[in-house]
């Protein structure tokens, strides 16, 4: 790994983040300087959403606000075929949604296999604000979202809807690792700031200007899966979990080992044991790959944490995963850090 950071010199605000980066680094090291307001997320996309977050923090907005709006971003964005509109389908042809979101109060929300929804996690939000419950699933999901004055969608896109029936001569499901991540691609440095060679969830982490943790992971699931499928990212404690005395977690990948660990809980347990945030999310990966590792070498699974502190780390299972950091002094993605292969 390289020791020395690659910049690419830019202003962190003031231009739009979709087509450029604040810097890019190819170091995963812990963040060292402590800095709040915070926001974090996972892949590059995290850049263009960290900045519309950045937008409520810098007022002295709260963080759930913060982590709500910097999602919608790429939940709207058809280029994105992994999170919201233009995701790609399950293997009947339906997009289906999960998120969740969870506040420093520790009160949660969660949606799974939502349809017809542009934006899954104010719908999450709403079902932890309005309801006694924490998940709402499939029909009684957008029921409750049409009654609150959602609007009904088609959310698969004409290039989406056309990969799917490509899809179909094979009908082969065989997830492949970071396969449209073409960040770590050096061979095409120019194709770096493009949505659309984006993978997979994004959760979100933030710490506001009160020093309080709120947290948002949203998704469109794996392409093709079965019907009715749900992964890690709607699940609290899975995909997503925060605690405001000790930080937040978030996950992205194969979403079942991730089920199976309980993997975002255990990152910020054992960073209430003093593990720093790249040491816990080391230790989650390491859980997977010692229960199964024939399966881990064939998989993408990466942790992404965040401390009261304001410090910051990563780890994933195979190289390729990418996270987003923005503050007050930077606007960075870090692509490519720790991993085990």
């Amino acid at each position: 790994m390289q020791n020395r950071r690659k910049f690419i010199k830019l202003s962190a605000f003031g231009i739009p983040m979709l087509s450029s980066f604040g810097s890019l680094s190819r170091d995963f090291t812990t963040a060292r300087g402590q800095v709040k307001p915070i926001v974090i997320s996972t892949w590059d996309f995290g850049i263009a959403a960290n900045q519309a977050a950045w937008k409520v923090l810098s007022t002295g907005g709260r963080a759930l606000d913060a982590v709500e709006q910097g999602v919608h971003v790429p939940e709207a964005d058809p280029k994105n075929q992994s999170v919201g509109y233009g995701g790609l389908p399950d293997r009947d042809g339906h997009v289906t949604l999960d998120a969740c979101i969870m506040d420093e109060l520790g009160n949660c929300g969660s949606v799974a296999g939502l349809e017809h929804i542009m934006h899954p996690i104010s719908v999450a939000r709403l079902v932890m604000e309005k309801t006694p419950h924490v998940m709402l699933v499939g029909d009684g999901a957008l029921q409750f979202a049409l009654e609150n004055d959602f609007k009904k969608e088609n959310l698969l896109t004409k290039e989406s809807e056309k990969a799917w029936k490509e899809w179909l001569k094979t009908a082969k499901y065989e997830p492949v690792m970071n396969i449209e991540n073409k960040l770590y691609d050096k061979a095409a440095p120019q194709k770096l700031p493009g949505n659309q060679y984006n993978h997979d969830t994004i959760g979100m982490l933030a710490i506001d200007a009160k020093g309080n943790l709120s947290g948002a992971c949203t998704t469109s699931g794996m392409a093709y899966k079965l019907h009715g499928r749900v992964g890690d990212s709607p699940i609290i404690g899975a995909g997503l979990y925060v605690d405001n005395e000790i930080g937040g977690a978030t996950s992205t990948g194969v979403g079942e080992e991730v089920i199976r660990n309980v993997g975002s809980f255990l990152v910020v347990e054992l960073m209430r044991q003093g593990y720093s945030p790249e040491d816990a999310c080391k230790e989650a990966v390491m859980r997977i790959i010692k229960k199964k590792p024939d399966i881990a070498k064939k998989i993408q699974v990466g942790f992404l944490a965040l401390n009261k502190k304001g410090e910051y780390g990563a780890y994933a299972i195979q190289k390729g995963f990418s996270y987003a950091v923005c503050t007050s002094q930077k606007n960075d993605l870090l692509i490519d850090g720790k991993s085990y292969y």
